[in-house]
């Protein structure tokens, strides 16, 4: 039986549509039985048509696949639909009829194909939100620990070179003070041996004047006066004066070693530590939604988990439920909802309120000015990027306000406050490079997002982000005239550009069934987490110029407008 397939556009930005002839509204059930899509209208007409009153209507997302068409080549007219489970063997319920099968047993083909094409798609679940980011995570630890073993390396090199220089300037040091201490001694001995030369100089001029003296008595003609000079002058001779040799000194060599040098230097050793192995964190990965209505403490408790889907539908219509006007603001820029009922809203001039859900003003805070620069944690906690500063701070409960994150030297555009885990993901920007980066809550830096599979910058202007429930994360980025939307693994999902031209998006937010919803001052669009346009939930005519929203725990929409009013809006039931 050929499939009837429902009237999908080529885009993903459309409707699903009912597959009920001339039926042109939103497809929300399917029929296991005759495999067709639906609507809540044609699902009730459905199923009190006494033909078709047995048959299995289901949640579109809880389909069974229809198996597709092949013929049997044994019999061409008839299509396989059995599975003959002695032989192991597809096979028509013609070919079941002969001697060959007679007495086999056989399953319906198409209910073990519904089954391995979940399996499947539970196996595809698996390797893309388990095995491949947890490989790539392991990759990037790697890669991380083999940038800190060079940078280990560097450190040692540095410290290996300034004990050498350290070991080289004591040389130094003391090569100049054994050679201070030669040179004093040099001039001490010279000293002395110049002492010794004047001596002898002197008592050399007392020899000749001595020679003088007698050669002239020698040469006197007056007998006389010799013999008697000589009897009163006494003429002795003077002992050579005594002198010492000088003591020169002795150097004695250093006795070292290579060895003893190498102790001096230090040494490298590897500790004797049995290297531990990586820890591979555990597969979590949700199961398919069910059917079954879960309470309304689950609705709220469960806002990140896939099966409050099967819980909710779109409504035909939007529902205005109220209005009110924010106090202290000169917009409503972005809005960020706390835990405990409590909105935080800010405008472009660096304003930033907390308002009750009537819009009575309880504290006001200045900041930089930004789009969407604030997000509240699990805990409560209020945090708010200063892109001058550089720098992610963290507002507690009691108003403790700390420097949570410095971003060196990125500029912190946005921020948001992961509902799943925690983490918190920050739009970033330099002069040259525009990433989106994901923390813990402990403010360390896990994953960064700047380019595609085909090293194309993902991003130009990241002012507002969110994440579904999912993990996907959503990017409205004004520059690229798009909603980016990636994996949590940081893979390209697909960018969402609107109906025609003009789209300029702004504040975007995500609801309990994964929907993306984005405002363009104009409208707030709606389209699932996979692209596929569903609906305009505000457009011009409500006189509402959308620039942020969020949606709470019983599934109201806030929509803050360009000028300082917030309405309340119900789209879902």
């Amino acid at each position: 039986m050929a499939e009837s397939k429902p009237r999908i556009p080529g885009t993903a930005q459309h409707f699903l549509e009912c597959g009920i002839e001339d039926c042109e509204r939103n497809c929300e059930f399917y029929c296991n039985s005759c495999h067709q899509p639906m609507c809540k209208q044609c699902r009730y007409e459905h199923l009190n048509n006494p033909k078709t009153k047995n048959h299995e209507v289901v949640l579109y997302q809880l389909r069974k696949r229809q198996l597709p068409v092949k013929k049997c080549e044994i019999h061409p007219t008839k299509d396989i639909d059995l599975l003959c489970e002695e032989c192991k063997i597809p096979l028509c319920s013609k070919s079941a009829a002969t001697p060959e099968h007679r007495g086999h047993s056989f399953t319906d083909l198409e209910t073990i194909y519904a089954e391995k094409f979940s399996f499947c798609l539970e196996e595809i679940t698996k390797l893309q939100e388990y095995f491949l980011p947890t490989s790539q995570d392991i990759q990037k630890e790697i890669k991380e620990d083999a940038t800190e073993i060079k940078k280990i390396m560097d450190n040692i090199r540095t410290s290996m070179k300034a004990e050498a220089e350290s070991l080289k300037s004591l040389v130094d040091k003391v090569q100049s003070e054994n050679m201070k201490q030669l040179d004093q001694i040099e001039h001490s001995l010279l000293e002395d041996l110049k002492t010794q030369e004047k001596t002898f100089d002197e008592y050399t001029i007392h020899l000749n004047n001595l020679i003088k003296e007698f050669q002239d008595f020698l040469s006197s003609p007056d007998p006389t006066k010799l013999t008697l000079t000589l009897y009163l002058v006494d003429m002795k001779i003077q002992p050579i004066p005594e002198t010492t040799k000088p003591v020169p000194p002795v150097f004695t060599a250093g006795q070292y070693s290579k060895e003893d040098v190498a102790k001096l230097l230090g040494k490298i050793s590897i500790p004797e530590i049995k290297p531990e192995p990586r820890k591979i964190k555990p597969m979590e990965i949700p199961s398919l939604p069910t059917p079954k209505k879960p309470t309304s403490k689950q609705l709220k408790s469960d806002k990140g988990k896939s099966n409050v889907k099967q819980t909710l539908s779109l409504s035909s219509s939007v529902t205005e439920v109220r209005e009110f006007t924010v106090p202290g603001v000169d917009n409503v820029w972005h809005l960020s909802l706390d835990q405990s009922g409590r909105l935080w809203v800010s405008d472009d001039v660096g304003n930033l309120v907390q308002t009750d859900l009537q819009g009575n003003l309880l504290q006001k805070i200045q900041t930089s000015a930004g789009p969407g620069y604030h997000t509240v944690t699990q805990e409560g906690d209020l945090i708010l990027t200063d892109f001058d500063k550089k720098v992610i701070n963290r507002i507690t409960l009691d108003n403790n306000i700390t420097k949570f994150i410095k971003t060196g030297d990125w500029v912190p555009l946005s921020i948001h406050s992961s509902y799943i885990n925690g983490d918190l993901l920050a739009g970033m920007e330099t002069d040259e490079e525009v990433k989106i980066t994901r923390y813990n809550k402990t403010g360390k830096e896990l994953q960064n997002i700047h380019r595609d599979n085909k090293g194309q910058e993902l991003y130009n202007a990241p002012y507002y982000i969110t994440e579904n429930i999912n993990g996907d994360i959503c990017t409205s980025d004004n520059d690229k005239k798009a909603v980016v939307v990636v994996n949590k693994s940081g893979q390209h999902r697909f960018s969402y550009t609107g109906q025609g031209s003009g789209f300029s998006p702004f504040g975007i937010c995500t609801d309990v069934l994964g929907n993306i919803l984005v405002c363009d001052l104009c409208n707030v669009h709606l389209f699932d987490q996979d692209g596929q346009f569903l609906s305009l939930l505000i457009t011009p005519e409500r006189r509402i110029n959308p620039t942020s929203a969020c949606v709470d725990d019983e599934n109201n929409l806030y929509v803050g407008d360009f000028s300082t009013k917030v309405t309340v809006c119900k789209y879902l039931k």
